[in-house]
């Protein structure tokens, strides 16, 4: 039985793709003005309540300056990362990955099945029986897809002027423009987060074995970490 479905593989690679045509298109994109505000309206920098550090060419998309092309990039690696991320979602809950390897069960939520995992971790210890995940992977996992993920997909709707001409609830459910640009902000900055986690430990449980098995389905390593 393979490791990873088809659907999830594919998946990945194209979500692996958009995240970083995402990331370094909206580092352009920040770079035209680099101030976050909470609310409707945030114009002047000293009313902003964070100041994001200029980035650099290499890491933006395009590598010069040009939030027209920026958000070209942008818009349309977003539609490719909705639509996956929605086909994604189904076939997970149609084919029972979901409630087979992401969803945590009654039982594992307690703390104590928690602290014994997180040490296990902390010593690079991450065989956790023949499940395909530990409860922590877990919830990491699900919250990521189901929950991060919903996040910045919406609040860049509600940043976006077409979308909000056409549903202009979505800037109401954020608090206003520049609350949902702020909360788009920091949910990809914790995309990162988890992202640059993820490939860590890839790197640290066998990454050709887990390589293997996410580009060609194979069974791979059951106490492989990521």
């Amino acid at each position: 039985m393979n490791r990873h479905a088809i659907s999830t593989r594919i998946w990945h690679w194209t979500n692996a793709l958009c995240v970083i045509v995402l990331l370094m298109s909206g580092l352009n994109i920040s770079n035209a003005h680099p101030w976050l505000y909470w609310g409707e309206w945030g114009f002047s920098p000293d009313r902003a309540w964070l100041a994001v550090p200029r980035f650099p060419g290499w890491a933006t998309i395009p590598s010069h300056y040009s939030l027209a092309a920026a958000r070209d990039w942008h818009i349309v690696f977003a539609w490719v990362f909705a639509l996956s991320l929605l086909g994604f979602m189904v076939a997970a809950l149609a084919n029972g990955h979901a409630a087979r390897d992401l969803f945590t069960r009654r039982r594992e939520w307690r703390w104590s099945l928690f602290a014994q995992e997180l040490r296990r971790y902390l010593r690079f210890d991450f065989a956790h029986g023949g499940g395909k995940y530990g409860a922590i992977q877990k919830l990491a996992y699900a919250l990521t897809i189901f929950v991060l993920l919903p996040l910045m997909i919406a609040s860049g709707m509600a940043i976006s002027p077409g979308m909000d001409a056409a549903w202009p609830v979505l800037l109401d459910l954020f608090g206003g423009r520049q609350s949902a640009r702020s909360i788009h902000f920091l949910a990809a900055f914790a995309l990162l987060g988890f992202t640059i986690v993820h490939v860590v430990l890839v790197a640290l449980t066998g990454p050709w074995g887990q390589l293997r098995a996410m580009i060609v389905g194979g069974p791979g390593n059951r106490d492989e970490a990521a």
